[in-house]
């Protein structure tokens, strides 16, 4: 007969998932509960629910959404304060203020993953890369030919 779970049999075992699916390590957890780090792990693969993941997931998200609402929050304030700047002349202020909308906006967009901030390379502009590309087909005259047609009319396209 298999061995039953220690975690599912524990006392404390909705606890334990809670902290296993909240990502504590395995070591705190055992000595706070009494339980074997193997335990764990054997558990943490095999019997958390899937209905703790999902929470944990739905926690992250109503998170973000948090987020969200306070930059919008914070966009709202910022052109309040930029209409009253504008309504009193205070030019300075103005500036300010459209600098903060500008700063929210871009914000804004980086949550909602409208803007990318990843580091992009264009091969095109870096001759080394295309010189170390042909050097590493010389001993494919066919495909080094090939490689350098279709690098020619890139660069001629843009």
């Amino acid at each position: 007969m298999p061995r039953r779970c220690t975690v599912c049999d524990h006392d404390e075992g909705h606890v334990i998932n809670v902290e296993l699916v909240a990502r504590t390590p395995y070591r705190a957890i055992g000595r706070r509960f009494g339980v074997s780090k193997d335990a764990l792990k054997r558990h943490s693969e095999e019997h958390i629910p899937e209905l703790l993941v999902k929470a944990r997931n739905a926690v992250e998200a109503a998170e973000a959404d948090d987020l969200l609402g306070e930059v919008r929050s914070l966009h709202t304030r910022t052109l309040a304060i930029l209409e009253t700047a504008e309504e009193t002349q205070e030019m300075r202020t103005a500036l300010g203020a459209i600098r903060e909308a500008r700063g929210n906006l871009e914000l804004l967009a980086k949550l909602r993953q409208l803007i990318d901030t990843s580091p992009t390379i264009n091969i095109l502009i870096a001759p080394e890369v295309q010189v170390a590309i042909l050097q590493a087909l010389d001993p494919y005259p066919e495909a080094r030919v090939a490689v350098a047609d279709a690098l020619a009319s890139l660069e001629a396209a843009s």
